[in-house]
């Protein structure tokens, strides 16, 4: 299946969706807490794919997501997002996020969305 990365500041947040991806036979490759640091890994690493959370320390994952679509415009980000930042969402739409997930995950939509941008 896929290489994946997380980037998302909470290790809870990042521990769930490693379990999901985990469970759907996806290899994590990666994790960082902030968005510079989810850029860096990236240009080291190139996953198939990451998710990348919006509200972050040092980069933000608008930001982040900027960088990464900027450098690498065939990268794949499905942004996480917690309830009530539909802005957040516009704007990571109009920056080039493949798709987004909101907190708390729902498993069975978190595996739709990850298959449907994989596809």
């Amino acid at each position: 299946m896929a290489k994946i990365m997380i980037v998302d500041d909470s290790r809870t947040s990042r521990k769930i969706l490693r379990g999901i991806l985990e469970s759907s036979g996806h290899e994590i490759v990666a994790e960082a807490t902030n968005g510079q640091e989810g850029y860096d890994k990236y240009a080291e690493i190139k996953p198939d794919m990451v998710t990348m959370d919006v509200t972050m320390p040092v980069m933000d994952g608008i930001e982040a997501l900027k960088k990464i679509k900027g450098d690498f415009p065939d990268s794949k980000v499905v942004m996480v997002t917690a309830a009530g930042q539909k802005t957040k969402m516009v704007e990571a739409v109009q920056n080039g996020a493949d798709e987004f997930v909101s907190k708390p995950f729902d498993a069975e939509q978190l595996k739709k969305i990850i298959e449907k941008v994989l596809s």
